[in-house]
């Protein structure tokens, strides 16, 4: 049986912004290909739903939120970002719905991108694990906040507040799906995103108790391997990609 090859990422863009809904969601895979991009001259943002406050069971949330905000920031400035926001939507309850898309929508128009990214919005994860809803409701909103920030008649009152309407997101790419379609050489980034990922070590340390760069080496370096076998046998990053 022949296995389809998964196509390059179009190349013909400045600007991105990743939307994710906790701190490690784009560690977990994405950013080998940020690494590359970044090394590229393209700028990349980041914008998270939740600071990741009810992600560690021993650490309560007034204390675990600021301390995965610092994570998050020093692990986004290892792959060459600098621009990370917060939403503040609460971890482990984010509702998919209008408030979410006003506030996604509202964050295309400050970044004004070419390239949106987010992270699978499905049930499963390739049918096989079952999605958290912040997930799936996040990457749903992205996805559809990537139309409603051209429209000047949703939203009203970004207007109102300076956010002029920005339709100029080409394509919303979804990484960690099960059916992905394109794919970047993670070559050059990945031991950036070996550290990155490692940049959340006490939510890696709560996760397990192997090594934590073992741990992080072992599971990014597999995942990419398996998603080269499909790329001409480099590793590789895959995305699912929606032109708009």
């Amino acid at each position: 049986m022949t296995t389809t090859q998964l196509q390059p990422m179009p190349a013909d863009w400045r600007r991105a912004l990743a939307v994710v809904a906790h701190p490690d969601d784009l560690e977990y895979g994405c950013s080998a290909a940020i690494a590359a991009w970044t090394d590229e001259g393209r700028e990349v943002a980041y914008v998270l739903a939740t600071r990741g406050e009810a992600g560690i069971d021993t650490l309560a949330p007034e204390e675990c939120g600021p301390l995965r905000e610092r994570e998050q920031r020093a692990s986004a400035a290892v792959v060459g970002v600098s621009e990370v926001e917060f939403l503040d939507h609460r971890d482990g309850v984010i509702e998919y719905g209008t408030a979410l898309r006003r506030d996604i929508a509202a964050a295309i128009r400050r970044h004004r991108p070419d390239l949106v990214i987010t992270l699978n919005h499905r049930d499963t994860w390739g049918g096989v694990a079952w999605n958290t809803p912040d997930h799936v409701a996040v990457g749903r909103a992205t996805l559809d906040a990537a139309g409603d920030a051209g429209n000047r008649w949703i939203f009203r009152e970004l207007v109102e507040q300076g956010l002029e309407p920005w339709d100029g997101v080409r394509w919303v790419a979804v990484a960690g799906s099960s059916t992905p379609t394109h794919a970047v050489d993670a070559t050059a980034g990945m031991e950036r995103a070996v550290r990155s990922l490692l940049e959340h070590r006490t939510y890696i340390e709560g996760l397990t108790d192997e090594d934590p760069e073992t741990y992080v080496r072992g599971f990014l370096t597999q995942h990419a391997e398996n998603t080269g076998q499909r790329f001409g046998g480099r590793p590789a990053v895959a995305f699912e990609l929606f032109g708009r």
